[in-house]
Formats: structure tokens, C-alpha cells, sequence
């Protein structure tokens, strides 16, 4: 690090005419570090895209262009580019105070802990993800043919529980991995960067045997044309509100996973996040000092400087993996999904329809790869999809233990040293997996709940919790940032945008639900 006369560590307090301390107490001024390469900095982005892959990548997009074709993709695409811009404000907060975005929300007000938490549990406690993955497992052991009717109708009550109890098990699986690793973070990187270049290149090969150049021009003209006529899936294709609302929220991570991105920057140490100290597991790790309450760099010039290194390396490399990454797969997993269900005419082909709802989309679309390429092919889909589900099934449940630590530690207990953060965090993770399979085997006295219908839930709530967010990431970034790194131009018109994208399609099923329940 570069000395400079002008750069002096202190712990003197920032006084609230820089940045409001509000219901917490004040951050400690300390020196901002030197900017590192981008290469330096991979990880945080590639984690957000595993989280990424499993739902809105994998499951609702390329069912909504079994669907309806491309009419809605152009939604997609201004998803996934709002979703950059406000993950870069998820970013500014933890660059500027080395605190998460989440802690920023608790300074104006500890009912916001409350609410978060709720929150951050409620959306996540299904494990949909989980029992996705155990769906698909369960099509390789048993291998259902799939009925006129489009139901797989060869499950017995017995293999419906098999599909329970290896949902169960990919939970535990998840965890103790998480358990394991002596730094959480560290873990999570080096598996989510092998499992996301894993599947990159299992689609892009995928997509090179598979996708045709009509399905090429028609994704490009119904993108331009924003699905003229239709604009949204016409009523008879299935696609209702809450449905498309939780597409939007998953064309990238989704809900509250977003604002893990801010615990994740903290924690691979950029900017003020270096002066943070990292989750350790209670069992392989050595506990790390860290601090619940961020702290904050003087305004010199040295300072301007190094901020702007840190934004520009942060916003480039978050383009790279993460809005390039999402992007990629999207393009691809649809057209995927277009060339294999429709013909060069553009229609569905003869027999596509039997493939039907629900999660039954994905066992046709892997026999449909494997009716082109080959029977191993389909065993190839489906191994993908067991990694792709499993994978975000492992982020979710990393994300929401640290949001929900990150919430409890600094509102309540801040100040108590018997209750660090690794041991919070763990009490989070393996209890959210207890909960997820409580909830699984609850199911087992009503079949009729599947994984897709969980899917469609849980993106359709945290569709509306984005809305929440975006809203009062505009605020503190705006208002609660000394003016040179606050959030203006440009990017507040951004944000604005996205608080109007997310909040129309949030009211929207709003409305829709209200008019059913009143008839």
C-alpha cells in the first residue's frame, strides 16, 4: 500500500454530517486500501451468477419459451440489466463503509431488521431448488415416460417419498459443505467458480449441437420488435402474473441473494470491506475479528483516487461475471428450448404440447436433446440440471444465512462476544435446513405440491421484495453518501427505472390476486 502525507489511519468517529450513524452507532474512519487488479477481485460476481442459474436460467425462461416462444424475452433482457445496475448499488454501500447494504437499511431504523429478516426467510424456507434437483435425479433412476396428458404417471407413493428424502439429503449436502471450509467465503467461491465454468461450457456445447439460425432470427427480431404484437405471453399460454413476475426477479440472482452480493464483496476484502473480518466455521476454522459496524475513509484526494479505481475494477468485473455470464446462459438455454420444442416454421412440434406444466417440461426437453444428439446427450441435460439446481440450492442457502446473521448481529447483538458471526451464521444455515425439510416432509401428505409450483412462489415473492429494496437502496445511496461517491446522474435515473420496473409487475399481481380472492 502507498504512503501518502495526506493519508492518516484514525478510529476517530465519522461525524453524522458525512454519513448519518442513525439507529446504530457511528463508523470509525480508517484508510481506504489501494485498488487491486480486476483478476484480484473474481468471485463475488460468479457466486451471484450460480445463484443465477438455477431457477430463472434454467427453469422459468426456457419454460416461458416453450410457451409462448420469444414474445416476453425482451423483458428478460431489461431484467438482467437492472439487475446489474442495482447490484452495483449493493456494491457502492460495502466499498464506502465496508458494511452490507442490509446494515445500511437497519441505520434508518431497527423495524427494518424485523422486516428483512421475515423477508429473507419467508421466500427462501422452500427448498425448491433442493427438490428440483431430487425431481430430475429421480427421472435417471426411474425413467418415467411422459403421457399424452403430459404427466409422467408411472410415481408411486413410495418414489414421491424417495423424491423427499433426496431433497432432504441435497440440503445436508449443502451444509456441511458450507460446515466444512475453515473460511465460508473461500469455500463458496472456489466451488461456485468451478460449477458455473462447468455449466458454461456444458451449454455452450450444448448449444452449438442443438440451436438452428431460425431460432437465432426469430429471438433477435421479437427482442427488437419487444414481442409485436403480443408484448406479454397471450392469456392461453398458461403465463400468469405471479408467473412472470418471479421470471423477472430470477433473469439473475433474485429477491434477497441480490443483496448478498454486498456480504460477498465484504468478505474477498474490497475497498472498506478489507477492514471487515470474514465468516469462519466453528468446527475447521480459526475465528477472525470482525466488526459489525463499517467503517469509513476521510476525503482527500488520495481517496478520490482509490475510489475510483475500486468502482471502475468493481463495475467492470461484475460486468464480466455477472450480466455476461447471466446473459449468456439466458440466450442460449432458450434457444436451447426453442430449437428443441419448435419447428423451422415456427411453430410447436407435432407432440411438443403432451410435455405439459410444471417441472415435466425439462424431463421432454432432455428426451428432445436426446431424440437429436444422442441417448447419452439426455443423460448430459439432466446431469446439468441436477448441477445447475444444486448449485443454487448451495448459494441460497450461503446468502440467506449470511443476510440473516448480518441482520441479528449488528440490531441485537452487537455487542455480545459469545455470539460471533460464524456461530450466528451457522445456527442460520442448519436451521433454514431443518425448516426447508420440515416443510418437504409436510408435503408428503399432499402430492399435489410441486417443485415448479415452489419455484413459482418463491420467485413471485421475492419479485416484491426487490420492489422493497430498490427503494431504499435509491435513498441511502443517494442521501446517506458523501456527495463525490453518492449515487446521482445517470444511475439515480437507473434506479428510478428500477424501482418502477420491479414495483409495476409487483402491483400488478397484486391487483390480479385481489380481483381473484374477491371473485
Amino acid at each position: 500500500m502507498n504512503s501518502s502525507p495526506e493519508q492518516v489511519t484514525t478510529d476517530q468517529p465519522v461525524p453524522d454530517s458525512v454519513i448519518p450513524a442513525g439507529s446504530l452507532p457511528a463508523m470509525q474512519y480508517r484508510d481506504l486500501p489501494e485498488p487491486v487488479p480486476i483478476w484480484r477481485m473474481l468471485g463475488p460476481s460468479i457466486i451471484l451468477a450460480g445463484l443465477a442459474l438455477g431457477s430463472g436460467e434454467f427453469i422459468f425462461w426456457p419454460y416461458i419459451t416453450y410457451k409462448s416462444g420469444f414474445v416476453f424475452f425482451w423483458a428478460c433482457l431489461l431484467g438482467v440489466a437492472t439487475q446489474y445496475f442495482l447490484n452495483m448499488e449493493i456494491t457502492r454501500w460495502s466499498l464506502a463503509t465496508g458494511e452490507s447494504a442490509i446494515t445500511s437499511f437497519v441505520r434508518l431504523g431497527r423495524f427494518w431488521a424485523v422486516i428483512f429478516l421475515l423477508l429473507n426467510i419467508i421466500p427462501w424456507m422452500i427448498p425448491a431448488w433442493s427438490k428440483g434437483a431430487a425431481q430430475v435425479l429421480s427421472w435417471m433412476i426411474w425413467e418415467p415416460q411422459l403421457q399424452a396428458d403430459g404427466t409422467t404417471g408411472l410415481f408411486v407413493i413410495a418414489e414421491e417419498q424417495s423424491v423427499t428424502w433426496i431433497a432432504i439429503a441435497g440440503m445436508v449436502f449443502c451444509a456441511a459443505i458450507l460446515t466444512a471450509g475453515p473460511v465460508v467465503y473461500e469455500t463458496v467461491e472456489k466451488i461456485q467458480v468451478f460449477l458455473v465454468s462447468l455449466v458454461l461450457l456444458l451449454i455452450v456445447v450444448l448449444a452449438i449441437w442443438l440451436v438452428r439460425w431460425d431460432a437465432v432470427t426469430a429471438q433477435f427480431l421479437q427482442v427488437m420488435t419487444l414481442g409485436f404484437p403480443n408484448f406479454i405471453p397471450p392469456v392461453d399460454s398458461g403465463l400468469d402474473a405471479v408467473f412472470l413476475l418471479g421470471a423477472l426477479a430470477f433473469a439473475g440472482a433474485g429477491g434477497t441473494t441480490n443483496l448478498g452480493q454486498s456480504n460477498y464483496v465484504k468478505d474477498k476484502g474490497y475497498g472498506m470491506g478489507h477492514h471487515i473480518g470474514r465468516i469462519t466455521s466453528p468446527i475447521t476454522g480459526q475465528q477472525e475479528a470482525s466488526s459489525s459496524v463499517g467503517y469509513h475513509f476521510r476525503d482527500t484526494k488520495l481517496n478520490r483516487q482509490r475510489w475510483r479505481g475500486w468502482w471502475r475494477a468493481s463495475c467492470w468485473e461484475h460486468f464480466w461475471s455477472f450480466f455476461v455470464t447471466c446473459l449468456v446462459c439466458l440466450v442460449l438455454l432458450t434457444l436451447i428450448s426453442y430449437s428443441t420444442f419448435y419447428g423451422e416454421d415456427g411453430n410447436l412440434r407435432e407432440g411438443a404440447s403432451r410435455y405439459g406444466d410444471k417441472m415435466n417440461f425439462v424431463l421432454g426437453e432432455a428426451n428432445e436433446v436426446g431424440s437429436v444428439i444422442g441417448p447419452a446427450a439426455k443423460n448430459v441435460f439432466l446431469v446439468m440440471g441436477i448441477i445447475i439446481l444444486l448449485t443454487t440450492e448451495f448459494g441460497v442457502l450461503d446468502a440467506v444465512s449470511r443476510i440473516s446473521t448480518d441482520l441479528v448481529k449488528v440490531t441485537w447483538l452487537r455487542d455480545h462476544a459469545t455470539w460471533s458471526e460464524s456461530r450466528l451464521y451457522y445456527v442460520f444455515l442448519w436451521g433454514t435446513v431443518l425448516l426447508g425439510s420440515g416443510i418437504l416432509l409436510l408435503e408428503q401428505v399432499d402430492f399435489d405440491v410441486s417443485a415448479f409450483q415452489l419455484f413459482k412462489l418463491t420467485a413471485a415473492l421475492n419479485g416484491a421484495v426487490m420492489f422493497i429494496y430498490s427503494i431504499l437502496l435509491a435513498y441511502v445511496n443517494r442521501y446517506r453518501l458523501p456527495a463525490h461517491i453518492r449515487l446521482g446522474g445517470w444511475r439515480l435515473l437507473i434506479m428510478i427505472w428500477a424501482i418502477c420496473f420491479f414495483g409495476f409487475f409487483t402491483i400488478r399481481v397484486g391487483y390480479v390476486q385481489l380481483l381473484q380472492l374477491i371473485g
